[in-house]
């Protein structure tokens, strides 16, 4: 096949990069969001998520006319479905998103075009959600025309990187359906490109994400039961993985991002009876803000009143993301404590939490505050110096989530308390 113009719906954390990879390989891309704001700021010139290198790519792929954007669909080739699947309050799976961008392709839809769900879903998302809408067109799936399913595997901070050579895992609803799918892919793609059936390539990426959940779930239970036991999770972790057949992972407050803190759920919703791990491993790490919290409000004997300086709000360093982040969840704990909390995110400094204030710099975040709190390890915080905070707060009180500060913190007449750092041991 021949792929001239493609159309990607959402362009979000994988749909601006996805469609600007494409558009800077020569092919002719349609951009589709149904945020406006989202569209006008990319016709602006700017763009609306922080990745390394994305600004540069998208603006490269504008000035080769080889990249629009639009906020609804056109004829195309390939249509490409990269649009949000959240979980809702009840931890199922919210595919509305998904459900209107296959019904906005139907208009669309010809003859011999191939559809691409990249959308992270629950397993058999693709075969019996997706294509029954697509096939109300009056074609059928497999027969007039190609359909795959095909998450990214990237890394916020390295997806222009990753997009390109991570392997790739493409499932079709059938063999040609897949081999269409390897083709398109195969413009860009340096990794290696491996066909199987859609519903098997759904259920890789949940089991990725998931293996990582449950491990990480470990981790934070062991850094709670070194403060029961009254010992040092670190020095622990580092002894253990000495071991060759063992890696104990990173603790912290929590799990965040739209992958890990998310994927797992879709596979307790899909088979409650048979995921009880699963769901264990997510109670874990989803308490873990509670746990982190509980923390500081056991040295500062009562939270309320006390103005907290809380440092990141991210799910994990040096990006943007504050999807599902843990870090919000911390700050929402403090603010029913009634503490004063000031956030401070350098990636995204307007970020608001109800109850809490955005401080616009990291020296306002610190002024007068009794405690300050590093959730995310991002490296203007990793490097902060003792002497600078204290110069500006009230308190000396510190809590270090993320393990990464040391004792020059106490050198500098701190109270360092370190999640997994239990109380009696250095």
């Amino acid at each position: 096949m021949k792929f001239e113009k493609i159309c990607v719906l959402g362009l979000g954390y994988i749909g601006l990069p996805t469609a600007s990879t494409f558009a800077t390989h020569g092919v002719q891309v349609t951009g589709v969001d149904i945020n406006q704001k989202v569209v006008g700021i990319l016709r602006s010139g700017d763009i609306h998520i922080h990745e390394p290198g994305l600004r540069t790519l998208v603006q490269a792929a504008f000035r080769s006319g080889t990249l629009q954007v639009s906020d609804t669909p056109e004829k195309a080739d390939a249509f490409i479905i990269a649009v949000p699947t959240p979980i809702q309050e009840d931890k199922t799976a919210d595919m509305r998103a998904v459900v209107s961008a296959a019904e906005a392709i139907i208009p669309f839809l010809e003859f011999g075009n191939l559809v691409v769900l990249e959308s992270t879903s629950p397993p058999r998302t693709t075969v019996d959600l997706v294509r029954p809408i697509l096939e109300r067109s009056g074609l059928k799936a497999g027969e007039d025309f190609f359909l795959v399913y095909s998450a990214e595997r990237v890394l916020p901070g390295q997806i222009l990187q990753e997009l390109i050579e991570n392997a790739r895992v493409i499932g079709g609803i059938d063999r040609a359906s897949a081999e269409a799918g390897a083709e398109l892919y195969g413009t860009f793609a340096r990794g290696e490109i491996l066909l199987t059936d859609a519903t098997t390539a759904e259920m890789v990426k949940l089991m990725e994400n998931t293996y990582r959940d449950i491990n990480i779930a470990a981790a934070n239970e062991f850094a709670r039961l070194a403060h029961k036991f009254g010992i040092n999770f670190w020095e622990a972790r580092q002894l253990a993985n000495l071991h060759p057949r063992v890696e104990v992972l990173k603790a912290g407050p929590g799990v965040g991002g739209h992958c890990i803190s998310v994927d797992p759920w879709f596979l307790v919703e899909a088979a409650p009876d048979r995921t009880p791990l699963i769901r264990q491993a997510r109670d874990i790490n989803d308490s873990q803000p509670a746990f982190a919290a509980g923390l500081l409000e056991k040295e500062l004997g009562s939270l309320a009143g006390k103005k907290v300086a809380a440092l990141g709000l991210a799910y994990k360093p040096d990006v943007d993301d504050l999807r599902e982040s843990p870090a919000i969840h911390f700050v929402e704990l403090l603010v029913e404590a009634d503490a004063k909390v000031k956030t401070y995110e350098p990636f995204k400094p307007d970020a608001a939490i109800p109850g809490a204030e955005a401080a616009a710099s990291l020296e306002e975040a610190l002024a007068e505050a009794d405690a300050l709190v590093l959730l995310v390890d991002h490296e203007q915080f990793r490097s902060l110096e003792p002497d600078q905070a204290a110069g500006q707060m009230t308190g000396k009180i510190v809590l270090d989530t993320r393990g990464v500060w040391d004792d020059r913190w106490e050198k500098a007449g701190f109270k360092l308390l370190t999640l997994g750092k239990g109380k009696g041991n250095g």
